[in-house]
């Protein structure tokens, strides 16, 4: 069972709104007081996967990749167990897969083998 599973892709012109969601599996669910850190990876077409921003589960402190400051925002509905990115003003660089992650324990960062638990990705296409 996929432990993350995103949703929200699509295709977008330049300049325009998307909002990603993150779902937690009914396995992941029953751990989910346990998760300290959930972020948001991209990988664009022959390039590696690239951090974008995260968020701590229980003091709601964010951070953002210098690229999508202003842009992007990050939150987390811990009732329903969903994480969003709010994509605002999307440029054709934006295109690429978008990854969900969570990190159980304290850790996690910039680094996507800080992470424990990865969705499959949706993809993400801005065109001009």
């Amino acid at each position: 069972q996929v432990p993350l599973v995103e949703s929200g892709g699509g295709l977008v012109q330049a300049g325009g709104s998307l909002t990603l969601s993150c779902a937690a599996s009914q396995h992941l669910s029953s751990s989910y007081d346990k998760l300290y850190r959930m972020a948001w990876f991209r990988q664009a077409p022959g390039t590696g996967r690239e951090f974008v921003a995260h968020t701590s589960i229980s003091i709601n402190i964010t951070r953002y990749a210098d690229f999508v400051k202003g842009r992007f925002t990050i939150s987390r509905d811990m009732v329903n167990k969903i994480l969003y990115l709010q994509m605002n003003n999307l440029n054709l660089e934006d295109t690429a897969v978008y990854y969900c992650a969570a990190r159980i324990g304290p850790g996690g960062g910039v680094s996507e083998a800080g992470y424990d638990y990865w969705g499959q990705g949706t993809q993400v296409t801005v065109s001009s």
